[in-house]
């Protein structure tokens, strides 16, 4: 089975870390956190299948999904993007970073690269993001990134907004 590879994809580089497409290569390093709709595949052609329906979308201008890469190995250390759709000139940005390397940073960099082309280039008039109340290095992340708290959702969720 074949991952599409777009030569026209944007790549968005930084000190620290470079968002890209995802390479087939990568699909063993990044299948524990590759969810669609919350649903985590188990196999590889499962993770393929996955990374095909976020290209899709993708594709039908409703998401963009980068591989978060180490700038200087090259390695991929998670994932981050905007999804379900773009109504009203709003993005969701998601984010999910391999637990190996968690507090270096990484996060960080790759979500403000985010947030610059989101109003760059997406022309973004919001940006939010949806986490767990119990997932506090999301909240901390979300905050230091100066998201602001604006509800509590009744799933146990809390959606933030950046100022």
């Amino acid at each position: 089975m074949q991952l599409s590879q777009d030569p026209n994809y944007p790549t968005v580089k930084g000190d620290k870390v470079i968002l890209k497409q995802i390479a087939l290569s990568d699909l063993g390093d990044i299948m524990e956190i590759c969810y669609y709709d919350g649903v985590l595949p188990s196999t590889q052609i499962e993770t393929i299948e996955t990374l095909e329906k976020i290209y899709k979308d993708y594709l039908n201008g409703e998401a963009i999904h980068w591989g978060i890469y180490d700038s200087q190995s090259m390695q991929i250390v998670g994932t981050c993007g905007y999804y379900r759709g773009f109504k009203d000139n709003a993005g969701e940005l998601g984010c999910i970073l391999l637990s190996d390397y968690y507090g270096k940073g990484y996060m960080t960099q790759a979500l403000q690269q985010a947030i610059d082309y989101g109003r760059t280039n997406l022309k973004l008039k919001r940006i939010f993001a949806i986490t767990n109340q119990d997932n506090k290095k999301a909240i901390e992340l979300l905050q230091r990134l100066n998201f602001i708290e604006i509800q509590n959702l009744d799933d146990n969720c809390i959606e933030f907004d950046l100022k």
